[in-house]
């Protein structure tokens, strides 16, 4: 069962074999894929033109992974040229969605992968935005070093469901060790 959209936490759940993952930049040919696994997942929906602007961008990425049975996931980043309160300006993961049937199976890691490395070429510090209720966002983002910077109902643009979401912190040095988690660790 989800919780607000997001995945049930569950630690060590990884029974299930790890999937062959490739993950590239998406097209605007990936836009009816991308909306099919949102509304698959549970999550908000996004339109057509956000995402087709989020992809033509050229300060942002927008990533889908494939897998065995087609796109299993996608995710993107976001870009802030200024600050808000606590938020600075600077590069932000933006969500991660994965197919619930495709959960902790490597997707949601391979997808942050390609996001932080993209991040890394461009800056020394990542940041992403989270409701304090996603335990397993919290969870998969610790093998890149996240950590709590600052707890707000609101961050740039983002307004937590509860009332009360978590700015995390990654610096590269950090992130670019060993993962500290394997596949039985995922997430996402």
């Amino acid at each position: 069962m989800e919780t607000r959209g997001f995945a049930t936490f569950a630690p060590g759940d990884g029974g299930v074999a790890p999937l062959g993952v490739t993950v590239r930049p998406a097209t605007d040919l990936d836009i009816p894929g991308i909306l099919d696994i949102n509304a698959r997942a549970g999550r908000p929906a996004n339109t057509a033109g956000s995402l087709a602007l989020a992809i033509e961008d050229p300060g942002r990425l927008v990533v889908v992974a494939n897998a065995s049975g087609g796109m299993a996931g996608w995710a993107k980043t976001h870009y802030w040229d200024h600050p808000d309160a606590a938020a600075p300006s600077g590069h932000y993961l933006g969500g991660v969605t994965v197919l619930p049937e495709d959960r902790r199976r490597g997707v949601a890691t391979a997808l942050t992968d390609a996001r932080l490395d993209w991040i890394w070429q461009r800056s020394d510090a990542a940041w992403y935005v989270v409701n304090v209720d996603n335990l397993p966002s919290i969870a998969l983002h610790r093998r890149w070093g996240f950590s709590e910077a600052a707890r707000a109902p609101q961050f740039h643009t983002t307004q937590f469901t509860g009332g009360v979401g978590l700015l995390m912190k990654a610096e590269r040095a950090a992130a670019c060790l060993p993962h500290r988690n394997g596949p039985e660790g995922e997430h996402g």
